[in-house]
């Protein structure tokens, strides 16, 4: 593998594959016609993608499009293609090199199901949000139907639902565990995470002739080799299938001893030692070379399917070994071959980020869908993304797995230079920059203090339990950043539409009042998760403190600014390691500081997470992992995920009902009445749905006053009164990351 200690090479450096090529095509062609119209016989690559295509950076295929069309290779786009039979796929020829297949920007399961599971009625990434425009598990029927349409032809997968299922992965939809990816699709190889650095590598030796099943030398890429393969005689496999017992000690040599001295030792003990002193640099570069020569063996498919320990051991195996820096391969056994995992890819550089976010974008949907609206398009097209990546490792979210814990930012002149793109050329601007934003809203320019420290870490959050010492969190270049978009002629307002980590921000007020005075469009959204230590803990979240901290800023901030602003709080239900009395005393805090959500999420189990092991296993993956080791509680029955909804919408009349019987199951039949104090009233109201009674019920019920004292339960105090948005501004809940 590339030595960790190595640059790689940077993605704007190759020769073209094509000496003279031609200008950018002004969208990537989806039909014969449009390869006339290039002047193009043929197709070097072929995406194949479950989206619509919109030519814009924040779409995968568009993306990799422009990437590779850059780097030379004529490029065609196949998108959403019917996959009922193989003749689709044949609509633009057969590649010279390969077809590179991704099911979108969503998970084709997450994005055709909810969380209950089932079958959603729209499609964001389709035009007029059809449904059921592609397969369930689309890379895998994708990756089949490329192979019928030209038998022998080349294979690569990636995108998101590729990268997370590279290992054997926990399938919700299917209730098991599924095969990583490369095996149910019979792919050649497989890109994970924002692949482009090793899409280029791979693009420039598949043009060479280097087939793709031989490529066994990608960072960021997993592939199959036969069992037992390794690459030279200097590599070594650890394994650990011991389940984090440590194995035998090996005696230690002398550190001093010269080689030739050591083997004499060896042989003899008594013989003098001699002194050679050995620098800490030289101690250091020698672990770090036998690391990157050392793959670690996690335990098989065959046996994570069926052993939930050894599943919850992987699962911690694999986001220990999540660090560019530090990381080893992952080796995991299918039957007789082995899915070999390359370590993370090297992060963009801000050189590379620029590079590209400035290619060629005809930032419109492709001019084939006409007047068709995508839902996706209409959020995402007068906003910016500025970074990607995310430190937080919150158990939950999926961009740590596919994006990494590493920030990588655009610089400034290239965030100019896309929103003058905007005013020029995206139809419908008025000057409203919707978003500055990415993962996460705030995360901008943050790094480790040290890039040394910062290539050994093994943590999974850099701000769980707390923020780290070696953490910088000045927000000083996105306060610079903002202000500057402000004063570009043309942008009448910018607004923050991504969400924000109100932890860091605390950490510097200047930045909540720039935020606050100029950026904020009346609502701001914030995803505290829950109010309880018991589910923060399995969700690496801060506590409510924390929040209440930055609601005090805002407010103070806001009032300072003459503004009426309101935070518009998240909150997830059934989150593994909750338990109903967690949840009693959220829909008592949001009673309490004049919150009633509209509309609520319960936790959706998505592959790979950290989350998703506990919800599947009952263990802790955060903590070592043992026969003994701790035990989560897990939400999977209807009863229970219906109830943990139903405390988030205490104010629903329908769920009073299911609220009553549950009060009195905990011993809590002292909430239930038509005081200012109650959670729930006595009696249902008359009038059905739509009837007055309802409507005062439903908005008017109970408003947020002092909490009357109780005995008994468990519950927590509630927090400071007051701060609550209006139940008639209450807006759509963001989607889980």
């Amino acid at each position: 593998m590339t030595p960790h200690s190595v640059p790689p090479l940077p993605i704007f450096s190759y020769p073209k594959y094509w000496a003279e090529s031609p200008e950018p095509a002004p969208f990537l062609p989806m039909s014969r016609r449009e390869m006339d119209a290039l002047g193009w016989d043929s197709c070097d690559i072929i995406v194949v993608v479950g989206d619509g295509y919109i030519d814009h950076p924040s779409f995968g295929m568009a993306l990799v499009g422009r990437l590779l069309e850059a780097q030379g290779f004529r490029v065609g786009i196949i998108a959403q293609p019917d996959w009922q039979s193989a003749e689709p796929f044949r609509q633009l020829g057969q590649p010279n090199l390969f077809f590179a297949v991704s099911a979108g920007n969503m998970d084709s399961m997450i994005n055709r199901y909810t969380a209950d599971r089932k079958p959603r009625s729209d499609d964001a990434y389709t035009a007029n949000a059809e449904a059921n425009r592609r397969p369930d598990r689309a890379v895998a029927v994708y990756a089949q139907r490329c192979r019928e349409a030209y038998p022998g032809v080349q294979v690569m997968i990636g995108g998101i639902e590729a990268s997370l299922r590279r290992i054997a992965q926990y399938d919700y939809w299917s209730d098991k565990v599924r095969q990583s990816a490369l095996i149910y699709s019979k792919a050649d190889i497989l890109l994970y995470g924002n692949a482009e650095r090793a899409l280029v590598e791979v693009a420039h030796r598949a043009g060479r002739g280097e087939r793709l099943a031989d490529m066994r030398d990608v960072r960021g890429a997993a592939f199959l080799v036969p069992q037992g393969w390794l690459p030279g005689d200097d590599w070594s496999v650890v394994d650990s299938s011991t389940v984090d017992t440590p194995g035998r000690v090996e005696p230690h040599q002398n550190p001093y001893a010269e080689e030739g001295d050591r083997q004499a030792t060896a042989s003899d003990p008594s013989a003098p030692q001699p002194v050679r002193l050995v620098s800490a640099a030289e101690r250091v570069a020698a672990r770090k070379a036998t690391r990157t020569r050392t793959a670690v063996r996690i335990p098989a498919y065959e046996a994570v399917a069926y052993d939930p320990v050894l599943y919850a051991h992987a699962s911690r195996t694999l986001h220990l070994e999540s660090n560019p820096g530090n990381a080893r391969v992952l080796i995991q056994q299918h039957g007789n071959r082995d899915v070999w995992i390359s370590p993370p890819p090297i992060p963009l550089t801000t050189e590379e980020m620029d590079y590209v976010f400035g290619l060629h974008y005809a930032r419109n949907p492709h001019p084939s869908y006409g007047d068709a609206r995508f839902p996706a398009w209409d959020m995402i097209r007068f906003s910016v993304n500025i970074m990607r990546g995310c430190f937080g490792g919150c158990t939950f979210c999926s961009i740590t797995e596919h994006e990494g814990r590493i920030i990588q930012s655009r610089s400034e002149e290239s965030i100019l230079k896309e929103i003058e793109d905007i005013r020029d050329k995206t139809h419908g601007f008025t000057g409203h920059i919707t978003d500055l934003g990415g993962p996460t809203a705030n995360m901008y320019r943050l790094a480790c203090k040290d890039p040394k420290i910062e290539s050994s870490c093994r943590r999974l959050s850099c701000v769980y339990p707390g923020i780290c010492e070696n953490l910088g969190t000045d927000h000083g270049p996105l306060i610079q950043l903002y202000r500057k978009v402000r004063t570009l002629p043309g942008v009448k307002r910018v607004t923050i539409g991504s969400g924000l980590r109100y932890d860091l921000a605390v950490r510097s007020p200047e930045y909540i009042k720039e935020l606050v005075t100029h950026h904020v469009s009346g609502l701001l959204k914030i995803a505290p998760e829950h109010t309880e230590e018991g589910p923060l803990s399995k969700m690496m979240k801060p506590g409510i403190g924390t929040y209440e901290r930055f609601k005090e800023l805002f407010e103070r901030f806001s009032k300072q600014a003459g503004k009426k602003q309101y935070l518009v709080p998240y909150f997830i239900a059934a989150h593994p390691g909750t338990s109903d009395r967690d949840m009693l005393n959220l829909a008592l805090w949001l009673k309490h500081n004049g919150f009633r959500p509209d509309q609520v999420q319960s936790f959706t189990p998505t592959p790979m997470s950290l989350a998703t092991t506990m919800w599947h296993t009952g263990r802790n993956p955060l903590k070592k992992i043992g026969r003994s080791s701790e035990k989560v509680d897990v939400i999977k029955d209807g009863y229970r995920r219906k109830l943990h909804k139903a405390f988030l919408r205490y104010h629903d009349p329908d769920n009073w009902p299911l609220l009553r019987e549950a009060l009195l199951n905990m011993g809590r039949g002292d909430l239930i009445g038509n005081g200012p104090w109650h959670l729930v009233p006595s009696q249902q109201p008359g009038g059905g749905r739509s009837g007055p009674a309802w409507q005062e019920r439903a908005y008017h019920h109970a408003p947020p006053v002092a909490a009357k004292p109780r005995s008994g339960g468990g519950g927590r105090p509630a927090g400071k009164s007051g701060g609550g948005r209006p139940a008639a501004a209450a807006g759509k809940p963001r989607g889980r990351r």
